[in-house]
């Protein structure tokens, strides 16, 4: 018996060849899928890490200690710290982490260098420093007494190469109220060797020290380099000792992650178990975190289409099977009537087909990991796939299931009478099991569908399977409904004469397993379409990431600096408005449910800015936020006269101080001057303002409560003026204009013959601080929001203070905040703002026309660059996490099922071949015509085909409809924009032609052998 089996295979050897491709292709995917998510998984591993922050790649192990040092002889004790640099027994904990490399580097505060004792530099030694830095005068560290500047300080102080300062050792005050730094060591002279720029602030070799930071505490955020001996021997108290540890790729080996965890959770105690207080700061566990959910993205992502490529495998064995046994079933009607066993029947019925799935099986555990170790060598170069067979653990389930449908396909032959083998025209598929089956099928998509929704589309159970039912499902209705159609669009053409089409169309229709090749060529269309559907909408999805997600084409983030500065130096470096924008971050509110807010230089808006499709455009909604108002009072230098007239101030109380709001005009900064107390009659309070040496506007006049008294009291504002002749800048015709002025609640304005009369109502008791300000400045201030009004129509000023609003437009999302924002003017808002102090998070917007050498520019203004994201940059960052990734794996198995679809087509052109054959020489022997026949032979598959693909769309659609939702394209935590939903159309049927191109030039392959035979009368 074994060798008839093998001889049937030789006679049918393309069938055979057909179907264990088909198998090998079953196997193949359960291959490909575990053998591409370890590859996948290490792929993301690499991408995390590769486009980690430099505190993600490290750790820093500091600890504080007192180390004073007498030095009152000159001496020091250089050996001493140098020992003290070596953290003694902390190397030894360290040394459980193999991989890394470490730095060396201490530091203290010191003053002397800053006349404003509110500011303190960080006196550090740090190892190998002259290697990381650019020298722009003088030389680097050579020798004790030797210190290198910032060139910002050096310019600020102006100071430079060779000049000596004096340093000494500081603390900040204990108390609270006074924000100095006091001094802790004894004086010591240094010389300045030389100024230095950093090339590289983000790089890893800083490691998480800050240096660069600048804070109203601390200065400009440049510290003070020198050798160890010179920290060492100079006099000082308490001391930072660090060890910044960088990770090399030994440590950070995608196979060493999990002990890598392990490691750094036992290094806290293991430093404890030494007895040192030593602190240890990384983010690595923040890497780890996000290399796990992106590969947990992947194990979600990768099964989603492996499930429905198995699936379709089966199914096509199924069907072939089903086909190639009723092309046999007169051999197997000969063997029943002999009286044949049930084994002998039954392996002669199942053997052929068995031996070649089988062998195909058992080559598709090898081509499976080989087409994934070729993708991987394509897709991940640095990546590789580490030797073992783990991705071999659902081969055998997979070459189980393909056997098991051998079996269910040829269950009629087993069981089914001898009467039913030797009818010609087999039973259609209009059984009640076969639809029974069908309607499971539905019911199963339903099912699934619904638990999907009910579940939050968690991916898990039968929610996993809801892609795969679906579009089998759709497929089986599909072709329950289509090839009635099909019979009767024959039936139509055979009257009208078309008999090509008509014999075409009567295949198909009467055909007993054309509804399910139809129905597996739709499912083929239906997973290509999906695994279209998933890639499109992610890799759009990831284009808004990388715009909407950052803002502009290019951010960059720099150094804390007023408002006003930052608007006037990005005005300088682009005063045509064409590349950059001003913006910074509003401050955050007292509650959660406060929406962040932006703002942003308006007037180029529409330029910079990365703005979403819908809703209003850039420069409509830059119009609105930017209405258009009168010039501010402006005064052109530092000098300052208010002239008053008060009454009705209590006589021995305190009343009134005076204050004046102001804005430099060349960016240096904002200011609130105190002119002096009020007091009865005519007086003139004059002030010199430093940010105000090329002038300044006036942002408000405001009147401080001293007392606790209520106050009745009126002011006549006279005049203000710039001292000296000819200087008057606010004439007092327009100063007595009340329509010039905005006034608090608590005061009322009006015109007076000399001035303007500003009166104080009794409700002034209950309020510090009153203001008048210029008409232009608004109040309220338009805003642009996204998710709605905020709470109260007030949102936080650059002061941290409410600031009432007026809606301006409704957003669909505000660029870098999300769907649930504000964004207002920055100009206007800082106008709004008395002392707006520094701001939070200031930024600077560029396009694509940016210059090169822009951040030159930037640091030509004074500003210190951070941080500089590009929206490429993001891009790829973004195709290197989890789901990019995963769904290579989709464009895999869309290529698959075109593949399976073809094998499918050729198998069952291959059965038909005699019958068609047959059936068509007898209609030509009876007078058919070469052209009809060739016709009906020709085009009944392509036309299978183009109907597959013309309803196989559409379903793939649905299908996406109701499960697309669920898959976390972005990530199981996407961010807060508006993600594309849907593919594009014009991918979508671009990918449905070529899937067209290829079924149809297989089916067209297929039929013109059979052509040739046909057309010749009389050919059997």
């Amino acid at each position: 018996m074994i060798s008839l089996v093998f001889v049937m295979l030789w006679n049918r050897r393309g069938q055979a060849v057909t179907l264990a491709l088909l198998g090998l292709l079953a196997v193949t995917s359960a291959v490909a899928a575990p053998a591409y998510l370890i590859a996948v998984d290490r792929a993301v591993a690499v991408g995390q890490i590769a486009t980690a922050a430099p505190n993600e790649l490290g750790l820093v192990a500091s600890t504080v200690q007192d180390e004073r040092v007498d030095t009152g002889d000159g001496t020091g004790t250089p050996g001493q710290a140098e020992q003290g640099l070596q953290f003694g027994d902390v190397a030894t904990a360290l040394v459980a982490l193999p991989g890394f490399t470490y730095v060396y580097s201490a530091e203290y505060w010191v003053i002397g260098i800053d006349p404003n004792p509110a500011n303190a530099g960080r006196f550090v030694y740090r190892q190998d420093v002259c290697a990381h830095l650019r020298i722009l005068t003088g030389r680097c560290l050579a020798a004790e007494g030797d210190v290198l500047l910032g060139e910002h300080t050096a310019q600020r102080l102006n100071l430079k190469a060779g000049d000596s300062v004096e340093l000494r050792s500081a603390v900040p005050s204990p108390d609270p109220k006074r924000k100095i730094w006091l001094p802790d060591g004894k004086p010591r002279r240094l010389l300045i060797a030389g100024t230095y720029r950093t090339t590289e602030p983000g790089a890893g070799y800083w490691g998480g020290r800050g240096y660069f930071t600048s804070t109203p505490e601390t200065g400009p955020g440049e510290p003070i380099f020198t050798t160890a001996v010179t920290q060492q021997t100079m006099d000082h108290g308490r001391i930072t000792l660090v060890m910044d540890g960088r990770a090399g790729p030994a440590a950070l080996h995608p196979d060493r992650l999990g002990q890598l965890r392990t490691d750094l959770r036992n290094l806290n105690q293991n430093t404890a178990d030494i007895g040192m207080a030593v602190q240890i700061d990384t983010g690595m566990p923040a890497l780890l975190d996000r290399i796990d959910i992106g590969q947990s993205s992947t194990r979600l992502l990768v099964p989603v289409l492996a499930v429905p490529l198995i699936l379709l495998a089966c199914f096509t064995i199924f069907l072939t099977v089903g086909y190639g046994l009723e092309g046999r079933q007169s051999e197997l009607a000969v063997v029943a009537l002999r009286g044949s066993r049930w084994w002998t029947r039954w392996w002669l019925a199942a053997g052929e087909s068995l031996v070649a799935v089988l062998a195909g099986a058992l080559f598709g555990c090898l081509i499976g990991q080989l087409l994934v170790n070729a993708v991987a060598a394509i897709v991940f170069p640095d990546v590789g796939i580490p030797a073992g067979w783990s991705s071999l653990r659902y081969a055998p389930l997979a070459a189980g299931v393909a056997l098991l449908s051998v079996m269910v396909a040829q269950r009629r032959q087993f069981v089914g009478p001898v009467a039913a083998l030797l009818r010609r025209h087999p039973t259609t598929g209009n059984g009640r099991w076969a639809i029974a089956a069908e309607a499971l099928a539905v019911l199963l998509a339903v099912v699934a569908s619904v638990q999907l929704v009910l579940s939050q589309g968690s991916l898990t159970g039968v929610g996993l399977f809801a892609p795969a039912i679906l579009m089998l499902a759709l497929g089986l209705l599909a072709a329950r409904v289509l090839l009635p159609l099909i019979s009767r669009y024959a039936v139509r053409a055979l009257h009208r004469g078309r008999l090509g089409v008509a014999l075409a169309g009567l295949q198909l229709a009467r055909r007993p397993g054309a509804g399910r090749l139809f129905a597996l060529l739709v499912a083929t269309v239906a997973v290509a379409g999906y695994a279209t559907s998933a890639v499109d909408t992610a890799a759009a999805g990831r284009t808004v990431e990388a715009t909407l997600g950052i803002g502009a084409d290019r951010v960059l983030t720099v150094q804390t600096a007023q408002p006003q500065q930052l608007l006037a130096a990005v005005r300088r470096i682009d005063p045509d408005g064409a590349f950059a924008m001003a913006v910074t971050r509003l401050p955050p509110g007292a509650s959660s449910a406060d929406p962040p807010g932006l703002a942003v230089d308006s007037t180029r808006l529409a330029a910079v800015a990365a703005w979403p499709d819908d809703g209003p455009g850039p420069a409509e909604v830059a119009g609105r936020l930017r209405p258009e108002l009168p010039a501010p009072p402006e005064f052109p230098g530092p000098d300052i006269a208010v002239d008053v007239s008060a009454s009705g101030l209590a006589p021995g109380t305190r009343g009134l101080r005076l204050q004046v709001s102001v804005s430099s005009l060349n960016g240096i900064g904002d200011a609130v001057i105190e002119l002096g107390e009020l007091q009865n009659g005519p007086a003139t309070y004059r002030q010199k303002i430093e940010v105000c040496q090329e002038g300044c506007r006036i942002d408000g006049i405001g009147f401080a409560r001293t007392g606790t008294a209520r106050i009745t009291a009126e002011v006549v504002l006279r005049g203000v003026r710039a001292t000296g002749p000819d200087r008057e800048v606010l004439p007092v015709a327009r100063l007595a204009d009340p329509d010039s002025w905005r006034a608090s609640p608590e005061v009322r304005v009006a015109s007076a013959p000399d001035g303007l009369r500003v009166e104080f109502a009794e409700s002034i008791s209950v309020s510090p601080l009153v203001w008048i300000k210029p008409a232009s400045t608004l109040d309220p201030i338009p805003v642009a929001a996204a998710g709605g009004r905020p709470a109260g129509g007030v949102i936080n000023g650059l002061d941290g203070r409410p600031m009432l609003i007026t809606d301006a437009a409704t957003l669909p999302v505000v660029p870098q905040l999300g769907r649930r924002a504000v964004v207002v003017d920055l100009e206007y808002a800082d106008r709004m703002t008395m002392n707006a102090g520094l701001g939070n998070a200031p930024q600077i917007w560029l396009n694509a026309a940016a210059p090169p050498d822009i951040l030159d520019r930037v640091s030509a203004q004074g500003l210190t660059v951070v941080d500089d994201v590009r929206s490429d940059q993001i891009r790829r960052r973004l195709e290197q996490q989890g789901p990019a990734l995963a769904l290579g794996f989709h464009v895999l198995a869309g290529a698959l099922a075109v593949l399976l679809g073809a094998g499918a087509l050729v198998l069952s052109a291959a059965v038909d071949r005699r019958r068609r054959v047959e059936d068509l020489s007898a209609l030509r022997n009876q007078g058919l015509r070469p052209g009809p026949a060739g016709q009906a032979m020709l085009l009944t598959y392509p036309a299978l085909v183009a109907a597959a693909v013309v309803v196989g769309l559409p379903v793939a659609a649905i299908a996406w409809l109701v499960t697309g939702w669920a898959l976390p394209l972005a990530g199981p935590y996407p961010p807060d924009l508006p993600l594309p939903g849907w593919p594009r159309v014009t991918v979508l049927l671009a990918v449905g032609a070529v899937v067209l191109l290829v079924l149809t030039a297989v089916a067209l392959a297929t039929g013109r052998d059979l052509r040739r035979r046909v057309t010749r009368r009389g050919t059997l």
